[in-house]
């Protein structure tokens, strides 16, 4: 018995080792294709249509949000009942996320200075971005995390490859956005294939609120993160504005390095198990003690490799953007265990920060990088400690 005790153990755990490696790699594969695009787009276009690329990248990711909450609602739907359709709601929500994008389009390009066919591209895209989420959710649901790592890989190849070899072949920006939105548009069916299952289709699918509550965390998650990367961007002289984004590199890796722990607990966060969330957060923080440690020790070799040589000299602030990515790593674990436990609003707490950041560093604090860090740090120990709160209130 105790033999095949431990080899059950032994076979569980490297179940999940290699469930965590597999999405640990689909997720660095994905960052590493969205930071290719601008790259061959700074080479293969000129300056005009690569602020364009640029600005439509942006739109991209914030259009697309939506396509996140949906995946994470229906994966908690999904882990909350097994085999779950999610519903009609896949494609309400991505014809809704595309219809905007349209009926914005004649006020977004004159005011964008971008084309109108790449507007009308970009709502084809984000058709097929968000109705990815059905899929992935519930995969991600199931636990089958092998094939969501699977489905992400197709998911970023789909989103940038057509993209990329548009840039690669000099079709310029309307041609690049078109093949992209041509293999963008294949995504979806074959991760329907990939992600068929015996389903249930007695029970109650995915609800609007559900998606609605998940994409407002979703996308309060990516304005508190990101708010001072853009007030500094505004409130600072130019060169202190580059140094404040090398900086933010370090920030953007403590938040997203642990994320593949969140990902992988969300399931069992969904069925109310107290010990995910336990260990959730523990790897979440040893993982942001070690980068916080080596930022300290190496930060000058940190804001080399993220900048350059001229912006060692930063390197005494890397601890603090280092800690600061860490702090809303732990908030996302706890957001995403309020979305799971049926929270009604827990993207709350996220928009007062935000907002009240926003606003002190306006018109209180003085303008400088060390003010605006250091207010950064100080809003997300504050977020972290009210998501905190709200979170062992509901528990």
């Amino acid at each position: 018995m105790d033999r095949q005790g431990g080899r059950g153990r032994t076979a569980l755990a490297t179940r999940a080792g290699l469930s965590g490696a597999s999405v640990a790699i689909a997720s660095f594969g994905t960052s590493a294709l969205g930071y290719l695009v601008p790259l061959i787009g700074a080479r293969r276009l000129e300056a005009a249509d690569l602020g364009a690329l640029a600005t439509v990248l942006a739109m991209a990711a914030i259009v697309s949000v939506p396509g996140t909450g949906l995946q994470i609602a229906v994966a908690v739907h999904r882990a909350r009942s097994p085999g779950a359709a999610a519903g009609r709601i896949a494609w309400l929500t991505a014809t809704l996320c595309a219809g905007v994008v349209v009926a914005l389009s004649p006020v977004a390009s004159p005011l964008l200075d971008l084309p109108l066919p790449v507007t009308l591209l970009l709502a084809a895209q984000t058709f097929a971005i968000v109705l990815a989420g059905r899929p992935l959710g519930e995969l991600q649901g199931d636990a089958r995390f092998v094939r969501l790592a699977a489905g992400m890989a197709i998911l970023a190849a789909g989103r940038y490859l057509g993209l990329t070899a548009g840039l690669l072949l000099n079709l310029g920006l309307t041609g690049a956005m078109l093949l992209g939105a041509a293999t963008a548009l294949l995504v979806p069916p074959v991760l329907a294939l990939l992600a068929r299952s015996p389903g249930a289709p007695g029970r109650p699918g995915v609800t609007a609120r559900q998606v609605l509550t998940a994409g407002s965390a979703t996308l309060a998650m990516l304005f508190v993160s990101y708010a001072d990367l853009l007030l500094a961007r505004h409130l600072l002289p130019a060169a202190d504005s580059g140094g404040y984004a090398v900086g933010t590199v370090l920030t953007k890796g403590a938040l997203w390095a642990p994320q593949v722990v969140t990902v992988l607990a969300l399931p069992r966060l969904a069925q109310g198990s107290r010990r995910a969330l336990a260990v959730a957060a523990a790897l979440v923080t040893a993982s942001g003690t070690i980068l916080v440690a080596a930022s300290a020790l190496f930060g000058p070799l940190a804001f080399s490799l993220a900048g350059g040589p001229s912006y060692a000299g930063l390197g005494r602030y890397a601890p603090v953007f280092a800690a600061t990515g860490a702090l809303y790593a732990l908030v996302f674990v706890l957001v995403n265990a309020q979305v799971a436990a049926g929270v009604r609003w827990p993207s709350a707490p996220l928009w007062a920060t935000g907002v009240a950041f926003v606003a002190v560093a306006e018109w209180l604090l003085p303008h400088t990088l060390p003010a605006v860090m250091g207010a950064a740090a100080v809003t997300a120990a504050t977020a972290l400690a009210l998501t905190a709160a709200t979170t062992f209130r509901s528990a």
